[in-house]
């Protein structure tokens, strides 16, 4: 059982106030009056604010002592850590030049009444490059390749894909130039050919050739409904687009190419068939940071004795890889230490530092007196005069900036030509610095894990310690079969769409991430076990529902009201009974779901609920039943409740 660190003196200030009026009332009983208006009163009152302030202080000294204690151990409070996501900037118009946007551009959200304007900063330099359609060539499965660059300039008809398309059949677009990280706009002029598709979800995938092979498009909007009539196509071209040859053409090139239709979908019987073409960059997009970055900051001069200390002019230092790049002068030139998270491997020509985050302090390694009398010195000292200064450091961060998608919508720094700016897709990543009692509750399970991964929980903690950023962490213990193998599922941050809704593709987490905490346990695991690192599986669930409203009920409102009721009780993160996620391999029945309904204001009566399985992927539905059971690996996913409202107001 862990001790609780005792409160030196509980009193407080009223306490002091009334034990002085009693003391009053036994030592001095001619004074009568003890109420606020007295003069006496007034500076008993002064008194007791002056020894509360006291006590205050006096009962942080456990406080103050705890924290020696953590750093005698090596144990330091976490840094924050910064959110990060991809920012498109729109041009006004395409531009026959190169737009050039220098890293550090900032965009915001829209400051409200009651929050301030969250600040993003891009991370690197985006050039948004110009371009035309340069080429145009068809080329079917398994065929050769026709070049129709000449038909397209003429304004002649020609078909996409095979007379009969099949899965396979390309249509690839030649650009002028290679558009790295560019959003493009192409619009054709196409003909209602393409008898037989979705226009909605036609069976394409655009794609872009990239030194390593084709890589998947972002198709922004599709005004051609699957080539199937005039419109345009905006594409985001990923990054690692570049100029290639495909025939005797050399061209950035792009491709629209036949996929496989997935069960139920409808599939082209006729090719569609377009008339003219044209290609113009309008965007591009790179990656910002929820931190400000601080660039070449001067901490001082060495003296060029051991253990010496530094301090950054900004903190926290943002969690990064690596958190700070430190250089010291050295002949002309600059060297670059190291961080380590002790010295005890560090030998004297190691240029090896320490970083404590929180309070931004730069230690070098100290010299340790040996039983012989000599002294070991543990990491290398900066030499004396030399001129020590952090060339990158990012301070900031936190949970503020897990914005929601298209939450960044403001321009702080004027771009030519740009317009505006937007992100796709959430950020995630920002993590608010850990607090004294959070490492408090942390250091038993450290101090016990001892940096090896053993039991269960010391896999947890490790991933944690290697990812703060991840919104969940399970260890699945090793198999009853004795094959020695550790499943570790990671559950990343998510930020819910406007509307309280999760994304299946929000819940996946990064191959960046998957690599950070499988790298991190790898070097920390026994011997002769295994690791899988991954995410869990997701057992997608429709509710189907009819509920009965109450007379002045509004019946849209209540079934918008059930359905985030639902949607917020099924989610993997935050909901369940506790409002910390559903628990691992917890099933759901559908008596807890007739009460989530039930509690819904304006609901008189839940009638009846099914609960189907369902597969986020690919959206087919399950027979219904009154109960899901979920593996040990497994967390519910919500999928497109249905809830029904009989009565309540029209």
């Amino acid at each position: 059982m862990p001790l609780s660190a005792p409160n030196l003196d509980d009193r407080r200030f009223q306490q002091f106030v009334d034990d002085a009026k009693r003391y009053i009332q036994r030592r001095c009983p001619e004074w009568t009056d003890h109420n606020v208006s007295d003069p006496g009163v007034t500076l008993i009152e002064a008194v007791a604010h002056m020894v509360d302030q006291l006590v205050y202080r006096l009962n942080r000294v456990p406080d103050k002592n705890h924290v020696a204690f953590l750093d005698l151990l090596g144990i330091t409070l976490l840094p924050p850590a910064a959110a990060r996501t991809d920012v498109t900037f729109w041009l006004s118009a395409p531009q026959e030049e190169d737009v050039v946007l220098p890293a550090g551009v900032e965009i915001a959200t829209r400051r409200t009444e009651h929050e301030d304007a969250v600040v993003f900063a891009t991370e690197r330099d985006l050039r948004v490059v110009p371009c035309e359609l340069a080429a145009v060539a068809v080329q079917p499965e398994g065929g050769t390749t026709a070049d129709h660059t000449a038909d397209v300039r003429g304004g002649q008809d020609f078909a996409c894909f095979s007379a009969a398309p099949r899965p396979g059949d390309v249509l690839a677009l030649g650009l002028s130039a290679a558009v790295p990280s560019c959003a493009v706009m192409i619009r054709l002029d196409s003909r209602v050919d393409g008898v037989g598709v979705d226009p909605r979800q036609p069976p394409l995938r655009w794609e872009a050739w990239t030194g390593e092979g084709w890589r998947e498009c972002e198709v922004a909007s599709d005004g051609t409904g699957g080539l199937n009539r005039s419109g345009e196509v905006v594409l985001h071209v990923p990054d690692g687009h570049v100029m290639s040859r495909l025939g005797a053409q050399e061209a950035g090139w792009l491709r629209c190419r036949v996929t496989e239709p997935l069960p139920g979908q409808p599939f082209y019987s006729v090719s569609p068939t377009i008339r003219q073409a044209e290609a113009a960059t309008v965007g591009g997009t790179t990656g910002a940071v929820h931190a400000e970055t601080i660039r070449d900051e001067a901490l001082g001069e060495a003296a060029g004795v051991p253990g010496e200390r530094f301090r950054t002019e900004h903190a926290p230092v943002a969690a990064g890889d690596p958190s700070l790049v430190l250089e010291s002068s050295e002949g002309g030139g600059w060297r670059e230490w190291a961080a380590v998270e002790h010295f005890a491997a560090s030998g004297p020509a190691d240029r090896h530092f320490r970083l404590d985050a929180a309070t931004g302090e730069i230690s070098f390694g100290p010299a340790v007196r040996t039983p012989d009398g000599g002294l070991r010195q543990y990491g290398a000292v900066p030499d004396k005069g030399a001129v020590l200064r952090a060339r990158r450091y990012r301070t900031g961060g936190g949970r503020a900036g897990n914005v929601a998608r298209g939450g960044l919508s403001v321009l702080r720094t004027s771009v030519p030509y740009v317009t505006q700016v937007e992100n796709r897709e959430a950020a995630r990543g920002g993590v608010d610095a850990e607090t004294l009692e959070e490492a408090k509750r942390r250091t038993p399970v450290a101090l016990r894990a001892q940096d090896r991964a053993v039991t269960a929980r010391d896999y947890e903690e490790l991933a944690r310690r290697a990812a703060p950023d991840t919104a969940r962490i399970r260890c699945l213990p090793v198999d009853e079969a004795g094959t020695g193998a550790v499943r570790v599922l990671v559950v990343p941050q998510a930020v819910p769409d406007p509307g309280g809704r999760l994304r299946f593709e929000q819940l996946v987490p990064g191959d960046d991430l998957l690599r950070r905490v499988t790298r991190y346990l790898d070097d920390r695991r026994p011997i002769g076990i295994r690791l899988a690192v991954g995410p869990p599986f997701y057992q997608g669930v429709t509710v189907v529902a009819t509920v009965h409203a109450f007379a002045a009920a509004e019946g849209e409102a209540v079934r918008r009201a059930a359905l985030d009721a639902l949607y917020a009780h099924l989610d993997p993160l935050t909901g369940g009974s506790d409002g910390r996620g559903w628990r691992f391999g917890r099933p759901l029945q559908a008596g807890e779901v007739f009460a989530v309904l039930q509690r819904v204001p304006g609901v008189e009566l839940v009638d009846e609920v099914r609960l189907h399985a369902a597969d986020p992927l690919t959206g087919k539905r399950g027979d219904a039943s009154d109960r899901i059971d979920l593996d040990a690996s497994a967390l519910v996913f919500s999928y497109d409740h249905k809830v029904r409202v009989l009565g309540g107001a029209s």
